[in-house]
């Protein structure tokens, strides 16, 4: 059986699309936020401990490398 050959515009697109979900569990899940509690701090100027802020910019670089990595399969 041959495998359907995979739409490049549409598997890019929707694993960035997908980012933004991804990110946001990662970060409920480390900072054991829930989802309203994540939104919230989003929109209220919220401080955060120096602990939450190196989490969530630890967790923005390895969503960005898992997503860079899975589109090394589209470099020339």
């Amino acid at each position: 059986m041959l495998e359907k050959e995979i739409n490049q515009l549409q598997d890019i697109h929707q694993k960035l699309v997908a980012l933004a979900t991804i990110f946001r569990q990662k970060v409920c899940e480390e900072c054991k936020w829930s989802t309203p509690t994540f939104y919230r701090k989003m929109r209220e100027s919220d401080k955060f401990s120096n602990a939450e802020k190196e989490k969530i910019v630890s967790i923005m670089i390895q969503v960005t490398m898992d997503t860079q990595n899975y589109f090394k399969k589209y470099y020339p």
